[in-house]
This record gives C-alpha cells, sequence and structure tokens, in this order.
C-alpha cells in the first residue's frame, strides 16, 4: 500500500476515455491522486495514466467490470489499498444499450440486461461497497472532506421511446443519487448528481454529424453548442473539492440549458414555421 500524507484521493470508474479521462484529468491537476478503474488497460487507459502523470499526479489503474458485482468489494478494497484513503468516488462509468435505434416496443431482453447490469446494477453495488468503507473510516479522516459523484444524464428526466432502457436506468441512478445522499449525510459524507446533456464522446460519435446541424439550430440544447467531457470535468473536480458543502443531493445540470422547461413556441423550427405563416397571412 502507498501513503501520501494528506494528499486528497479519488476513484473514478469509466476512467480510460472520454467523460471518465476529462474527470481524472481535472481532479489531477489540482493535486488529486486518481484510481481510475475501467474494462481493460489499452492504449486510451495509458494514455490517460500518461497525462495524469505527467501533470504530477500519482495514479494507479484497476482492470475491473463493475457489472461484476460479486467483486465489488475486492475492487473497492483495492482501491483504498493504492493510496490507503478515498476521498472521493466518481460514478462515472455507463453503457448504451446494443441497439440504441430500437424504440420501446422492439428494445430486446438482452440490451437491457446489458444496459442495467452496468449503469444500474453495478453502479448501486460498487457504490454500496465504497460507502461503507468510507463510513467505517470516516473517524480516521474526520476533517477530510468525502463525496461520492454519480454521473447520471439529462435523459434521467427525459422522456424518449428509443434507447429506452438507457433513459430508464439514468433515472434510477439519479434517484439512488439523492437515496444515498440522505444515507449518508449523518456521517459528513455529501452525494450529488451531475447530469450530462449531448456531450461530445465516442460514446456517441455515430450522432456528431446529424446532431451537430440540430444543436448549431438551438433545436436542442439552448446554447447552440456541444458540451465537452471537461464541462463534466470542472463540474466534479468543483464538487469533489468540496466546492459545495451544504448541497447534498442536489442535481447539477451541465447541458447548456436543455433540462430548462420550455414552451413549444420556443422550438425554433415551431418559431420559423410561425413566423412563415404570419408573413403570409
Amino acid at each position: 500500500m502507498k501513503t501520501i500524507d494528506a494528499q486528497r484521493v479519488a476513484v473514478v470508474t469509466g476512467a480510460r476515455r472520454g467523460i471518465g479521462s476529462a474527470i481524472a484529468q481535472a481532479l489531477a491537476m489540482q493535486g488529486w491522486s486518481i484510481v481510475a478503474i475501467d474494462l481493460v488497460e489499452d492504449e486510451a487507459a495509458r494514455s490517460t495514466l500518461d497525462a495524469i502523470r505527467g501533470s504530477g499526479a500519482a495514479a494507479e489503474f484497476i482492470v475491473a467490470d463493475i457489472a461484476d458485482v460479486a467483486r465489488s468489494a475486492d475492487v473497492c478494497q483495492a482501491a483504498f489499498d493504492a493510496f490507503g484513503r478515498v476521498d472521493c468516488l466518481v460514478n462515472n462509468a455507463g453503457v448504451m444499450g446494443k441497439d440504441r435505434l430500437a424504440d420501446v416496443l422492439h428494445t430486446t431482453v438482452d440490451s437491457f440486461d446489458h444496459v442495467m447490469s452496468v449503469n444500474l446494477r453495478g453502479t448501486f453495488f460498487l457504490a454500496q461497497a465504497f460507502a461503507r468503507e468510507m463510513v467505517a473510516r470516516r473517524a480516521t479522516c474526520a476533517d477530510a472532506f468525502q463525496s461520492i459523484v454519480t454521473i447520471s444524464s439529462v435523459n434521467a428526466s427525459h422522456a424518449r421511446t428509443r434507447a429506452a432502457e438507457y433513459s430508464i436506468s439514468k433515472a434510477a441512478i439519479a434517484m439512488f443519487a439523492k437515496i444515498l445522499a440522505l444515507q449518508l449525510a449523518p456521517h459528513g459524507i455529501c452525494c450529488y448528481d451531475v447530469q450530462p446533456g449531448l456531450i461530445k464522446t465516442d460514446l456517441n460519435v455515430s450522432l456528431h454529424e446529424a446532431y451537430g446541424v440540430v444543436i448549431e439550430e438551438g433545436g436542442v440544447c439552448p446554447m447552440s453548442r456541444w458540451g465537452e467531457p471537461g464541462d463534466i470535468a470542472c463540474t466534479v473536480a468543483t464538487l469533489a473539492g468540496g466546492g459545495l458543502p451544504f448541497a447534498t443531493g442536489q442535481v447539477l445540470n451541465v447541458d447548456g440549458g436543455m433540462h430548462i422547461p420550455k414552451s413549444a413556441f420556443d422550438n425554433p423550427v415551431v418559431r420559423a414555421r410561425l413566423e412563415h405563416a404570419s408573413r403570409r397571412a
């Protein structure tokens, strides 16, 4: 076991690329030691580790499938052993359905189970293992700010007929973040739910071209741009660093305004048609 005096330690699941990699690097830039967890230690993982270490931070990598809940306790123990403590767990790992174009009438059992095994079941039991250990060790680091940050999605509250299993899993894990906040509040451990909007990553690369035009026209995101992994990373870094110490259970919408309830008349397409019709009248 490695020990670093008074060094904050963050564990990030799904850390080898995309949002997870950006979160790990942002925390490293603020001096955190990082325990990265992902399915494989491939070139993407090594690139992330190089970036973390290049910023002067320490990093360890744990190869694990969080869907394998029988290993949750072992993964948790390995993470604590890496640097002797854990101050923040970032539940970032997630998957899409095997056919993201299928609507709810054509969702398969295989796709549903695949999504739930990672996004909900795996995240639930890994976070449970960490929460238990954080509570058990709380007395030894009573002055430290500790937190669990869960990355759900704007889809937790936006109903959609396609990729329904993904939205359902994110809605469930968003509720779990609130429940965890209630459970851990008496122990001084804060829990947050970060809900990203359309973030440009490898996970949605097939949508970049098609969504790009719609986003730029303001029909999806009021800020008229893709979100970037760094947008999520700086939010998580603020939370993990104790930037919102009395806001446990809070939902942080990082979506360029997508979550704001809007009148249909504010839709750019509808507005353009109405303006065209008024000119013809």
